[in-house]
């Protein structure tokens, strides 16, 4: 028999697997809060795009990202690849691809109804392969001896414990460079000065998607420890805390816009995943309630006043927030706001800017060559048809379209 408190053979594997498999359900809520966001023309197009992206990503990851970020690969003979641990790399492989295929999954919801597909696609190749493992390799297995100079000069390395800014932050900012390249939807702003609303095609699958993500979620924090002896119930908790906080701030000063809503509790769990495991469950209502107002008066800005047509606020809810995240646990992590401690505000500054610069560069780097060589733009007549016409060449309800003809 084992040992009281020690984990079983193959106990980390299944623990690990159901981590993998909570996140990737959050792909089919990344599906459909983009399916409700969008306009019906753009139904089809946000469902195969997520799965595609996915698709993608593992293919790039398998081969190129996951030797760049933790120097390993699986080119091994099965007994290899098994032996000793039950074949724990693996599926910690299968847990951490989860996390790069959301970036293209953030980015799609930015860049909607007008980009092209395959381009799309291949942005997606580089940006999960090459750079996102860059900045992953750096924050989580110490590359390059970034986190040692942090603990160094600032007494602690920096601290992300579940991607505010390694996932969220870094998806936001690559998407805030692919919208500004891209270009607004046709129509959406007017030479006079105007903007022409363009509404939400569904809002119960707005909600869903929104439910889905919130759900995986509690898999892409608690699970983030990847070892049964390190789960803490403190990040469910603070998790918790978060969401709820995120969601009743954007309730009231979003005037119960459901849109608004949903999102909140997407904003409070984005800005919670670093330092779930470090800040106190008060400081993470409070970190959760601040990331949800700055959803939506950040949402409105970016629209309105900076007239980048970002289709579901990514950059406020992903970038921004994932950045606030990051932040907040050099302050609320602090032993003086009841936080575990063993933190420092200027590493979580450094640490999160570095990541902001390398998603804004790779991004301009990926999305300009692509834009100067093949084009990433739908052209007006695809555009106006929509891409799920134009691209998948069915819509939505093909019923619908048989009885109008």
């Amino acid at each position: 028999m084992l040992a009281t408190g020690v984990t079983p053979p193959g106990g980390n594997v299944f623990f690990l697997l159901m981590g993998a498999i909570l996140v990737f359900a959050m792909h089919g809520g990344f599906a459909f809060l983009e399916l409700g966001t969008v306009r019906r023309r753009s139904q089809v197009n946000a469902l195969v795009k997520i799965l595609s992206d996915f698709g993608i990503s593992t293919i790039v990851y398998f081969f190129i990202g996951y030797h760049i970020a933790y120097g390993i690969s699986f080119f091994g003979n099965v007994q290899t690849l098994t032996a000793g641990d039950h074949g724990f790399e693996m599926v910690r492989f299968f847990f951490l691809l989860t996390f790069a295929a959301a970036v293209p999954a953030i980015i799609s919801g930015g860049i909607a109804e007008r980009a092209r597909f395959y381009p799309q696609l291949l942005a997606t190749a580089f940006l999960v392969g090459l750079v996102y493992p860059f900045y992953e390799g750096i924050v989580w297995d110490n590359n390059y001896g970034v986190q040692a100079w942090f603990t160094q000069t600032f007494g602690a390395p920096f601290h992300d414990f579940a991607g505010s800014v390694v996932v969220h932050a870094m998806g936001g900012w690559m998407a805030l460079m692919a919208v500004w390249l891209l270009g607004p939807r046709r129509g959406r702003y007017g030479k006079d000065g105007s903007i022409h609303a363009m509404p939400p095609s569904n809002i119960p699958f707005l909600a869903l998607g929104s439910w889905i993500l919130i759900i995986g979620w509690f898999g892409f924090n608690v699970m983030s420890a990847q070892q049964l002896a390190q789960v803490q119930g403190l990040v469910a908790l603070n998790s918790l805390m978060a969401l709820v906080g995120g969601m009743l701030a954007a309730l009231a000063v979003g005037k119960g816009d459901p849109g608004f809503v949903h999102n909140g509790a997407l904003a409070g769990l984005v800005a919670i995943c670093a330092g779930s495991d470090v800040v106190q469950p008060i400081g993470a209502l409070a970190i959760g309630a601040i990331a949800g107002i700055i959803f939506v008066y950040l949402f409105t800005f970016v629209q309105h006043r900076l007239r980048l047509d970002d289709v579901l606020g990514v950059w406020p809810l992903h970038g921004v927030c994932g950045v606030w995240g990051g932040l907040a646990v050099g302050i609320f992590g602090l032993k003086m706001l009841g936080g575990a401690g063993g933190v420092s505000f200027w590493s979580q500054l450094l640490g999160t800017g570095l990541g902001v610069l390398i998603a804004l560069v790779g991004s301009a780097v990926v999305y300009g060559t692509i834009k100067a060589v093949i084009g990433i733009r739908l052209d007006a007549e695809a555009e106006y048809a929509g891409p799920d016409l134009s691209i998948h060449h069915v819509s939505a309800y093909p019923e619908e379209d048989i009885e109008r003809a």
